[in-house]
C-alpha cells in the first residue's frame, strides 16, 4: 500500500446536528470517537423513551439530515472542559448549549425546529447515550472515508463534493479510489490506534445535502449506484487498540 496520511478528523457532538473538525484525537476500545453522536435529538414519532440517557437505538428514531435536509448546514464546535456545545447556520442565529442542562436542551429543540422539514416528523426532546456513540451502527463504529474516492464522485458529480456531505470520522489520503472497500476484516493502524474493519457504510439521503448551504443539489444515491453499482461510500471500523490520532498521521495495514 502507497504512503497513506490522515487529512482530516470530524465529529458530531450532536447526531446530524453539526460538523467539527479537528486536529487530533484519542480512541478508545469499545468506543465511537470521544464526543462523537453523544446527543441526538428524538422526534414526536420516535419510540426512545422520553429520559435524559438511551441505549443505542436506530437512526430513525432521531432527526435527521435524511429527513430534514436543511440540518446539514449546521456546525458545530464544542468546548470540552465545560462540554458546552456553540452551533452554527446560515440561516439562524449562533447559539451555545449544555445539553446536559434541562433548560438548555430545549433551547435548542426550539432553535432546530425552523431548520426542520416541516412535513416530517418534528424534534420534541435531547437524548444522551449511555455508553457508546449514537452511531447509525449497532457496534461502536468509527466512520473511515476515503479521499480517492471523494475526488472520482466529485468527478462524476461535475462538482466539488465537501468531506461534511458524508459524516465521516477519519480521512484517509493516499488511497487508490475505492481501495477501502478492500480492507474488510483486516487491521488498520492509524496514528498510535489500530482498527478492524466491520462493514462498508450504505448511504441515505442525507448526502444529496450541499453542507454550505442545507439545500439538496445532488442526487448522490442516484450517482454511486449508476457509476458503481452500489450505494455504499467509506467504511465502518471498530477500535481494537486504544492510541492518538493526529491529522498527518500515517496510516497501514497490519
Amino acid at each position: 500500500m502507497a504512503p497513506v496520511r490522515v487529512s482530516s478528523l470530524w465529529r458530531h457532538p450532536i447526531k446530524a446536528h453539526g460538523a467539527e473538525p479537528l486536529t487530533a484525537s484519542a480512541f478508545v476500545i469499545g468506543e465511537t470517537m470521544p464526543w462523537d453522536r453523544v446527543w441526538a435529538i428524538a422526534h414526536e414519532a420516535s419510540k426512545v423513551a422520553e429520559s435524559a440517557d438511551t441505549d443505542w437505538v436506530p437512526c430513525a428514531n432521531f432527526s435527521r439530515g435524511a429527513k430534514s435536509p436543511s440540518l446539514m448546514a449546521v456546525r458545530a464546535r464544542t468546548d470540552e472542559a465545560s462540554g458546552r456545545i456553540a452551533l452554527e447556520h446560515p440561516d439562524a442565529m449562533p447559539i451555545e448549549v449544555d445539553l446536559d442542562n434541562p433548560s438548555d436542551a430545549a433551547k435548542l429543540i426550539e432553535w432546530v425546529l425552523p431548520l426542520s422539514n416541516q412535513k416530517r416528523a418534528l424534534p420534541k426532546t435531547v437524548v444522551r447515550t449511555k455508553s457508546a456513540g449514537l452511531t447509525d451502527s449497532k457496534f461502536p463504529s468509527i466512520a473511515i472515508l476515503n479521499k480517492a474516492s471523494l475526488s472520482e464522485l466529485s468527478a462524476a458529480a461535475g462538482q466539488d463534493l465537501a468531506e461534511e456531505r458524508f459524516r465521516g470520522n477519519i480521512w484517509l489520503d493516499g488511497l487508490e479510489p475505492w481501495q477501502e472497500f478492500d480492507f474488510l476484516d483486516r487491521s488498520l493502524k492509524i496514528g498510535s490506534a489500530e482498527f478492524v474493519v466491520r462493514e462498508r457504510i450504505t448511504r441515505c439521503m442525507a448526502t444529496a445535502s450541499n453542507p454550505a448551504t442545507g439545500r439538496i443539489d445532488l442526487d448522490t444515491l442516484r450517482l454511486l449506484e449508476a457509476n458503481w453499482g452500489h450505494q455504499d461510500f467509506g467504511i465502518y471500523a471498530e477500535v481494537t487498540q486504544s492510541g492518538q490520532v493526529r491529522v498527518g498521521d500515517a496510516a497501514q495495514l497490519v
